[in-house]
């Protein structure tokens, strides 16, 4: 669908009638800062599985123990949220932490250091 656009007469530009919001994804140095994290606790052999959706609004990559379970973890980001675009929910959905810096935001599933004697 066109209309004539009003500032210059005689131009056909398109309408932007119900227009998709822009879509919410994560960066280059977001995934890579969640994909580090995901490495090593593959390597610890706690995580086996992930996947990355984007939903209305906002985008999500979700940990998996397995490929048939529920998400153990989801790493949200939603821009339009007030304490902060990033958050990490566990699979109860209750929110572990959020925030503006996502590295502060997935320290949360870090595994603490055991000391070896």
């Amino acid at each position: 669908m066109s209309d004539i656009d009003p500032r210059s007469p005689g131009t056909v530009v398109p309408l932007n009638v119900g227009a998709a919001p822009p879509r919410v994804s994560f960066d280059r140095r977001e995934l890579q800062a969640i994909l580090q994290l995901y490495g090593r606790m593959v390597a610890a052999g706690e995580w086996r599985d992930y996947a990355i959706d984007f939903l209305k609004g906002k985008a999500v990559f979700a940990i998996f123990r397995r490929a048939s379970e529920m998400p153990l973890y989801r790493v949200e980001k939603n821009p339009e949220a007030k304490q902060g675009p990033y958050a990490v929910i566990n699979t109860a959905g209750l929110v572990l932490k959020r925030g503006h810096d996502l590295r502060r935001v997935l320290a949360v599933l870090e595994k603490p250091v055991k000391l070896v004697q």
